[in-house]
């Protein structure tokens, strides 16, 4: 690639907020691409919880992106910054993790990152290695690199504030420890999402100036919208797509979003072109592309990154079958079941629905099948010896009695 397809491969898909933000961010990358070195590029995850899902990954295609052109990629674990909890995207405090839930978090990270990332060319530290030795003394000194204005001037702070919610004073530590980082490791370039941008733009340059580094690139992804295509992909709303599934649930899930949200999908996780997605965007607008057969490429392109070329013929036959032919899967759980119990308690029992009322509201929304018939009343019982239940579009269960 030449210096104007690599800044356009690597600003693609970044959100500033500010259009003269997203200019200066994108000169001073051409700047330090034009010095032909491998850059020192990274990006922080705070593992705080054991699972990724797509949204997780948007941060690792663009590593990726860079690792490609051979840049020096450090996937950072925030072993550190996590048992302070990142305050950038919550209305409230986060729960403080011990440092025991963060280790065993920790130890999934890394494993489920190389679906994305060259496990040869990665590097994985984790900033306790730093954090954990400052003292009160550094992070004062730190501190005075900062007002408490800029940091009540956050959106998300600004809304605690006026509704009268608490905003904790290690809060305000978040952002000055991932400031550390970046000048702990001399980067050049950060990658984050459009939450981080305070923490990324102000206070990791900040505190590079202020220490006599040259003042980092900041590459900010904008934020993937769940499988309904409005919402930001979140496990608390359940319109994730995990990366730990399996490819015939990952394409069927990519299958079920609006067609609307598809060109974001392409642009966020797609190992396409700046010029190839443009093409496919102007395709759609014009009718010349059907939005199925765009779908289902899409679906094809992300299975492929996460199990393989190999896995995606096989997950896309899987598809056919079952939701466009109306088949049943050739191989789905057996559960036994004892007495006739309720079909609502079932579901709870067995992990179909996250609880009764979550059964219920499914069966009311015409999200239950038995043997292929919608089943709507919560009285309903399984009395039958054998039942196929369908919950859902990808969800099916053999429940036997015993």
């Amino acid at each position: 690639m030449n210096l104007d397809e690599q800044v356009a491969l690597l600003m693609q898909g970044t959100d500033y907020g500010d259009e003269t933000l997203k200019a200066n961010m994108a000169r001073e990358l051409r700047e330090r691409l034009a010095e032909g070195r491998p850059l020192r590029v990274y990006c922080g995850y705070d593992p705080t919880s054991k699972d990724l899902h797509l949204g997780h990954t948007i941060t690792m295609r663009k590593l990726r992106q860079f690792q490609d052109l051979g840049h020096e990629i450090t996937f950072l674990i925030g072993s550190y910054t996590a048992l302070v909890g990142d305050p950038s995207d919550k209305n409230k405090a986060r729960p403080i993790l011990t440092e025991e839930q963060v280790a065993e978090n920790s130890r999934t990270y890394a494993a489920q990152a190389f679906r994305v990332l060259d496990r040869t060319r990665t590097r994985v530290r984790y900033n306790g290695e730093w954090l954990s030795e400052l003292s009160l003394l550094d992070l004062i000194r730190l501190g005075q690199n900062f007002t408490v204005q800029q940091f009540l001037a956050r959106e998300n702070f600004a809304k605690r504030l006026s509704a009268g919610e608490p905003i904790f004073l290690h809060e305000t530590f978040y952002a000055i420890m991932q400031g550390f980082d970046a000048a702990q490791m001399h980067t050049d370039v950060q990658v984050g999402g459009t939450d981080q941008l305070f923490n990324i733009v102000v206070a990791g340059r900040k505190l590079q100036e202020a220490l006599g580094q040259r003042p980092l690139v900041g590459i900010i992804t904008g934020i993937l919208p769940g499988t309904d295509g409005v919402a930001r992909m979140s496990k608390s709303t359940g319109n994730i797509i995990p990366i730990d599934t399996t490819p015939e649930d990952m394409y069927g899930k990519v299958m079920s979003l609006p067609d609307f949200a598809m060109v974001k999908y392409f642009e966020l996780l797609s190992r396409l072109t700046p010029a190839e997605i443009a093409e496919i965007e102007a395709g759609l607008a014009a009718g010349t592309r059907h939005p199925r057969d765009t779908k289902m490429q899409l679906a094809r392109e992300i299975v492929g990154i996460y199990y393989g070329d190999e896995h995606v013929a096989e997950a896309e036959a899987h598809f056919q079958r079952v939701f466009q032919r109306g088949d049943l899967p050739e191989d789905m759980p057996e559960i036994t079941f004892d007495d006739a119990p309720l079909l609502v308690d079932f579901l709870a029992a067995h992990g179909l629905a996250a609880s009764k009322g979550e059964a219920r509201r499914l069966m009311s929304q015409n999200g239950v099948r038995v043997n292929g018939q919608t089943v709507t009343e919560i009285t309903t019982v399984l009395d039958q010896p054998e039942a196929v239940i369908q919950v859902g579009k990808r969800r099916f269960v053999r429940a036997r009695r015993g």
